[in-house]
């Protein structure tokens, strides 16, 4: 059976870094022989376009909701192929209102779902935000981070990442606790 491990949280609080952590854990202590890997971010950073402002429609250019769902539907494609085919699969990108889409897609394969939302103290956020040169993220990191802590479905599935490394996170990290049920 097929596990699905998914990464959540505001931008800076290290879903990235964790998750790729976290797989090569599980490849290390033999809980998992291969694991897929699907960064959100991959999928967002391959739309290239301008700074022009370009009005409420133009034919041929995807605003940020129709980016939202293009993105999605590539990293759950990608999950659904790697689930297909039996391997252990890794995610991680922002969950708003898409974990339903998640569960249905873990359901599908009987993959065992873990669902991980990762938080830190707004200083930290904006510290890394600022090391790793996005500055201009720090105020919709700081949207997230309440809008994600405030979610019901998110109460019992926090993680502080502020308290270790992500070396330390990813060696030491409960994942039973993080387990949702279908």
């Amino acid at each position: 059976m097929s596990s699905l491990y998914l990464f959540s949280g505001p931008c800076g609080s290290g879903k990235s870094t964790l998750a790729d952590q976290f797989a090569n854990r599980l490849v290390e202590d033999g809980r998992s022989l291969q694991v897929y890997v699907i960064h959100g971010d991959d999928f967002h950073k391959g739309f290239v376009e301008t700074a022009r402002r370009l009005g409420p429609y133009h034919p041929g250019f995807l605003y940020w909701p129709d980016i939202l769902v293009f993105i999605w539907e590539r990293m759950l494609a990608s999950a659904e192929a790697a689930l297909r085919r039996g391997l252990d699969v890794i995610m991680d990108y922002v969950v708003e209102d898409e974990l339903a889409m998640v569960k249905e897609l873990a359901e599908k394969y009987g993959a065992t779902l873990y669902y991980i939302v990762l938080t830190a103290p707004e200083d930290i956020l904006r510290q890394r935000l600022q090391r790793r040169g996005d500055p201009q993220l720090v105020e919709r990191s700081l949207f997230l981070k309440a809008k994600l802590e405030q979610l019901t479905e998110n109460k019992n599935h926090l993680l502080d990442t502020s308290k270790a490394s992500p070396q330390q996170l990813a060696a030491e990290l409960d994942i039973q606790r993080y387990h949702l049920p279908l």
